[in-house]
C-alpha cells in the first residue's frame, strides 16, 4: 500500500513540476483537505479491489466506470471537478502529500481493524 501511495505522490509531483503555480487556476468547485482525504481513501479502496479483480482476469472496465460514478455521485461532484482538482492539488506538494499521508493512515487504521475483527472471529487476537 505505502508503495502505491509513493508511486502515486511522486507522479503527481513530477506532473507539478512542469507547470508554474501560477498558472493553476483555483477549481469553481474547491474540495476542502478533509472531503479530499474522504474522496481519495474511498478511491484508493476502489483501486485495491480493482486491481484484485484484474489480477483474476476479470473485465473491469465498465465496473471502473460504475465505482468511479458511484464515488463521485457521493460526493456530489463530477469527474471534471475531480480533475481540476486533483490538478490543482498537483501544484502544492506539500498538500498534496499531506493529503496521501492521511490516506494512508487512515486506510492503515481500516485494515487493522478488519484483522483485529477477522481474529475476533476465528478466535486469534
Amino acid at each position: 500500500m505505502k508503495g502505491l501511495r509513493v508511486a502515486i505522490l511522486m507522479l503527481l509531483i513530477s506532473f507539478a513540476s512542469c507547470h508554474p503555480k501560477d498558472k493553476t487556476p483555483k477549481p469553481d468547485v474547491l474540495i476542502d483537505m478533509a472531503h479530499m482525504i474522504d474522496l481519495m481513501t474511498d478511491l484508493q479502496i476502489i483501486e485495491a479491489d480493482l486491481n484484485y479483480r484484474r489480477s483474476n482476469a476479470d473485465n473491469i472496465g465498465a465496473l471502473t466506470e460504475s465505482y468511479y460514478a458511484q464515488v463521485f455521485e457521493h460526493y456530489g461532484i463530477t469527474e471534471s471537478i475531480f480533475s481540476q482538482n486533483m490538478a490543482y492539488y498537483t501544484h502544492y506538494p506539500e498538500t498534496l502529500e499531506r493529503i496521501m499521508d492521511s490516506v494512508t493512515l487512515r486506510l492503515t487504521k481500516q485494515q487493522d481493524q478488519l484483522k483485529r475483527g477477522k481474529g475476533a472471529q476465528t478466535g486469534k487476537n
